[in-house]
């Protein structure tokens, strides 16, 4: 079954320094807010998309919908510090998208979540995405009522990432490797990267995709699939 019991910001990265004596926990609002989204949402599967700017979360979300139109019913909420952009991308290929409008802000916070599902119509949902913020620093620290967390790290970014960031590959479920038609001309390893996200999170999986050309797609919508399935505790859920 998909793990809840930890919020993300309970979890600390290799090396980080734990005081026992700690009564405080600064997030403990926050935490407390995204366990009343869960229970607002108990049989729609929530994925938190983080990434850094422009790694292709936008455009991995269109491609997903137009796979997934007819199959699985998807819905987004996008968030960005100003515009409304990428909600309309969304609504462009016909995905039912919300934006969040953090206002300089850069993550998202469970009750800006909270308030915005009373906004969408997720009537027959299966799958909500959260579009975070382009940052791999501040969303890492905030659980948003997900049940899995995955970041995008695309190749024009380079392969050190992980080790660089590890709070964000830490609290993933999943790494996707984005734009890997550009590989050939990019001074990128997927090997490389994966190992070092694994040497940070273990239990990390990838799957490396190119949104342009369709590659991984099909192991990317398999996976959302069996995460939907395990969501709503059936063991098949036909694409």
């Amino acid at each position: 079954m998909l793990n809840q019991a930890k919020p993300k910001s309970n979890q600390a990265s290799v090396g980080s320094v734990k005081c026992e004596n700690t009564t405080l926990n600064l997030l403990k609002v926050n935490d407390f807010v995204a366990k009343a989204v869960r229970d607002r949402l108990p049989n729609i599967l929530v994925i938190n998309v983080c990434s850094s700017p422009g790694s292709g979360k936008t455009t991995l979300m269109q491609e997903t919908g137009k796979r997934l139109r007819g199959k699985i019913n998807m819905a987004v909420l996008v968030g960005d510090p100003e515009t409304e952009r990428d909600a309309i991308r969304m609504r462009d290929v016909g995905i039912n998208a919300l934006q969040i409008v953090t206002g300089g802000m850069c993550h998202i916070e469970a009750q800006m979540i909270y308030q915005a599902l009373d906004h969408i119509d997720l009537t027959d949902v299966d799958l909500l995405f959260i579009e975070n913020v382009g940052n791999l620093v501040c969303p890492a620290a905030f659980d948003l009522g997900e049940d899995v967390r995955i970041t995008l790290l695309a190749s024009t970014e380079g392969d050190d990432k992980p080790k660089k960031y590890p709070r964000m590959f830490l609290t993933s479920e999943l790494m996707i490797v984005s734009k890997s038609d550009l590989l050939p001309y990019v001074p990128f390893s997927v090997e490389a990267v994966t190992k070092d996200a694994r040497e940070v999170n273990p239990d990390i999986e990838v799957i490396t995709i190119s949104s342009l050309n369709g590659t991984g797609m099909d192991e990317w919508c398999e996976w959302l699939t069996a995460k939907v399935a395990e969501k709503k505790g059936v063991l098949n859920y036909e694409l």
